[in-house]
This record gives structure tokens, C-alpha cells and sequence, in this order.
């Protein structure tokens, strides 16, 4: 009797640990199932789009290739396909130069990745020059690096040049006041490969390892004689209402953590119908509000907007206590 009772009692041991792992361990697949699996993706995208500069058979050639990497803090990675022209040339001299796409060159950047080098000269497309190191390098691009092809490592399909850089070319307008590398001014161009498209970049949300901290705030511009003090009289659509807000503080909030000129932008709604906003905006000179007006995240909110607004008042005001002002406010 006692050996049944001992029996029963274990099997119910049993029964009730099984039980209880059996109901933790589902619950992870239970929160998985919110996820498509998309098989084997490569989703690392969108990447730097850059233009690959060699010289092949005595002239320059130019090549859009959008695989690059990182590789340690001394290397870089340019992936191309074994049947480009320009891979012979980079096998024969070991060099080559990477050029970042800025806007106003990706025509031409476009161009030349719809062309083979093989088939077309494409040496002229770019204003060019040969660098310290012996590459073409492009006078358009903001940005050149000339590399040293180290190794190549094969894949199917792909020579994978494995490149030290040598020198490092950066125009004037993409650096900051101490002379390095400010890439909200560089704004590089965009390569996602699954739907062939271009994308922009260039804002700062957020400092690595600080973002549990408040967001900072640029150094600001003192106030010149042709300043602007400036009230926004706009009235929302009531159906648009919400998704305006998120719109004007989006760009508010952008404007005053990069733009040193913008010194207020202070938005408030009338309590009697809200979907009048006023807005409070002063900049510290008529080119800081030139420079505001024609920014990437200010023509975002303004053409985001143009549906949403009934009415739009800008009124400009003369400071009776310049003295006595609101500076930096967020919306």
C-alpha cells in the first residue's frame, strides 16, 4: 500500500514539472509568431552608395558598387561581381578609390552603374584627378578614400577586395569647425538593394551610449540687427489635427538641436479651438532663417503639411525688451 501511494505521488511530481516547463517554454514561440520569416534575407540595408574609381587599360573607369563594409578600424570590404570590367584593373594595380555619392553627382552615379566600362568609355563622365596614391579620384564627390587593395577574398560570384586606406580626401563643406568629418553636412546617399532605390540621410537623432540622457542642444548664434522675431498664425483641418502636431514637433524639435541660428521656435494652441497653433519663432539672421526654410526636415514638414492647413499668417514683430526673450524652447 505504501508503495502505491509513493508511486502515485511521484507520478504527480512528474506530471507537474513537466507540465510547467512545457508552459514557459512556449510562450517565446508564441511572441515569435508576430514576426514573418523572410528566409535567407540579407537585410542589412540601405548601404553608403559609392562610385569605385580604377584605372583599366591606361584610362580611368567608374563603377556604382553598393557592398562595402567595415572590417576591424583599419580595413574596409568592396564587394563586386567577378564579370565587372573594372575588377581586372583593380587586380592588376592593387588600387582603387571609393567615392561617397553626394546628391547633385548621382545622375552621372547612376549612369555609370547602368553601363560597362567594357562596352562604353566612361573616363569622362567625372571631373577627375589622380590622387597621392595613383587613383582616379573624383573632384565632385565630398568625400574620397584611395585604398591599397590588401587581399582578395573569393566568394561565388564575387571578387571581395580587401582594402587598407592610404589617404582620405574631404571637401571643405562636409567638416566642421575643427576640421573633421560632420556628416549631417555630407549627407552621403543611400543604396537599398531589394527595390533599387536611393535614400537620404543626414540628421542626428541621438549620441551612441547616451541616449538615456537628454538629447543636446547645438551652440546657438547671437541675435544680428537683421534677426527675426516672427509669430505663425495656422489653422489645422480639425480631421488633420493630431498628425500636424507630430509633424511641427518633429521639426521643432530638429530645428533647435541642429541649427545654430534657430534661437525660439515656441508653438502653443488657442484652449477655445485648438486647431488654431501659433508659433513663436526667432532666428538670429534672415540667412539663418534662409538656411532653416530650405533644410530637409523643414521642406519634410512643409510638404507633409500643405493639405492639413486652412489658413496661414505670418507676422513679423519688433521686440519691445530684446533683453527679455524665450531662448530655446521646444514644442
Amino acid at each position: 500500500m505504501v508503495k502505491t501511494i509513493l508511486g502515485v505521488l511521484s507520478l504527480l511530481v512528474l506530471l507537474s514539472c513537466s507540465t510547467a516547463v512545457k508552459k514557459n517554454t512556449a510562450q517565446p514561440d508564441m511572441m515569435e509568431t508576430n514576426k514573418k520569416n523572410l528566409g535567407k534575407l540579407i537585410a542589412l540595408y540601405p548601404k553608403p552608395m559609392t562610385v569605385v574609381g580604377a584605372e583599366v587599360n591606361g584610362k580611368a573607369n567608374w563603377l556604382v558598387v553598393g557592398h562595402t563594409g567595415v572590417i576591424g578600424h583599419d580595413r574596409i570590404l568592396v564587394s563586386m561581381s567577378k564579370s565587372h570590367y573594372t575588377n581586372q584593373g583593380i587586380k592588376k594595380t592593387k588600387r582603387l578609390s571609393v567615392n561617397l555619392v553626394s546628391r547633385e553627382m548621382l545622375p552621372k552615379a547612376d549612369y555609370v552603374g547602368s553601363v560597362s566600362g567594357a562596352a562604353v568609355d566612361k573616363s569622362g563622365v567625372f571631373a577627375y584627378h589622380i590622387g597621392e596614391h595613383g587613383t582616379p579620384v573624383i573632384d565632385a564627390s565630398p568625400l574620397t578614400m584611395e585604398c591599397e587593395v590588401a587581399d582578395i577574398y573569393e566568394t561565388d560570384g564575387f571578387d571581395n577586395f580587401i582594402c587598407s586606406i592610404v589617404n582620405t580626401y574631404a571637401a571643405a563643406e562636409v567638416l566642421d569647425g575643427n576640421g573633421n568629418l560632420d556628416y549631417t553636412k555630407l549627407k552621403p546617399v543611400l543604396f537599398e538593394f531589394p527595390t533599387y532605390s536611393y535614400l537620404a540621410t543626414g540628421e542626428v537623432i541621438g549620441k551612441c551610449l547616451n541616449l538615456d540622457k537628454q538629447p543636446g542642444m547645438c551652440a546657438k548664434e547671437p541675435m544680428t540687427a537683421d534677426g527675426i522675431v516672427r509669430l505663425s498664425k495656422i489653422e489645422v483641418y480639425p480631421q488633420y489635427l493630431d498628425e500636424y502636431m507630430r509633424y511641427a514637433t518633429e521639426v521643432g524639435e530638429i530645428s533647435l538641436r541642429t541649427e545654430p541660428g534657430v534661437l525660439t521656435m515656441y508653438a502653443v494652441g488657442a484652449k477655445e479651438n485648438p486647431c488654431r497653433v501659433t508659433i513663436l519663432e526667432t532666428y538670429a539672421s534672415r540667412e539663418a532663417y534662409e538656411k532653416h526654410i530650405a533644410s530637409e526636415h523643414f521642406q519634410k514638414y512643409k510638404q507633409g503639411t500643405l493639405h492639413m492647413v486652412k489658413s496661414l499668417v505670418l507676422s513679423d514683430q519688433t521686440p519691445l525688451d530684446p533683453a527679455n526673450k524665450l531662448n530655446n524652447f521646444m514644442q
